[in-house]
């Protein structure tokens, strides 16, 4: 179950000044990558001292989709990079089966720093990175979200609700229509979810037509 205070302190996040962040198109790739270097010391919590590199997100920095996923691995820790290695092998793909590229879009997980032994991030680690996160969000804009696992979806909607119950429907986040499918790295330990995570996808395609046309 999610923390009684990471549902407290990301209802004032969400109401606090740090939503209404506004860059030109042109200024929001150096106001990330500016971010990205200020916040490679960042010690709010203890994931910091395990950590090789900070993964702070990367993409496009005027993305229709925001893609978020939980923190990362052991390659993306080496890389500084999220989603590599056959997990981000494996989004690519799924990206590339609803006609999206990675460069099109914009990555980042619930925490910055990889958890000992990819296990999911405790709530006071989520609480202490979530700052940076709807930082980003602020900056970006997106028109929609994808969020990739149960922690990166229980967090952001402020909801305990099962994996199952999550993907059957459209949510809202920051007003912004956001779904739920299965991350890829759980999807290699389990190939019989991937017809779940196609019909999630193909269900997400549709939408982003619908929202492109409107």
């Amino acid at each position: 179950m999610i923390n009684k205070a990471i549902r407290q302190q990301l209802e004032l996040l969400l109401q606090s000044g740090i939503k209404e962040i506004y860059s030109p198109p042109d200024q929001k790739g150096q106001q990330l990558a500016d971010l990205a270097q200020q916040y490679q010391s960042c010690q709010k919590c203890e994931l910091s001292q395990g950590r090789t590199k900070l993964v702070y997100g990367e993409g496009n920095p005027d993305a229709f989709i925001m893609i978020i996923g939980e923190g990362p691995g052991a390659s993306e820790d080496l890389s500084g990079r999220p989603f590599v290695g056959k997990a981000g092998e494996l989004l690519t793909k799924m990206l590339a089966a609803i006609k999206f590229s990675r460069e099109e879009v914009y990555i980042a997980n619930i925490v910055k720093c990889r958890p000992p032994s990819n296990r999911n991030p405790l709530p006071e680690e989520r609480l202490a990175c979530l700052p940076y996160l709807l930082e980003q969000i602020s900056i970006i804009q997106p028109r929609m979200f994808l969020f990739m696992g149960l922690v990166a979806a229980q967090t952001l909607l402020r909801s305990n609700e099962s994996m199952g119950e999550l993907r059957q429907r459209e949510h809202l986040f920051q007003n912004t229509p956001a779904f739920v499918t299965y991350h890829p790295a759980a999807l290699l330990r389990n190939p019989n979810w991937k017809h779940g995570a196609w019909a999630d996808l193909q269900k997400f395609e549709k939408r982003y037509y619908q929202l492109r046309e409107s």
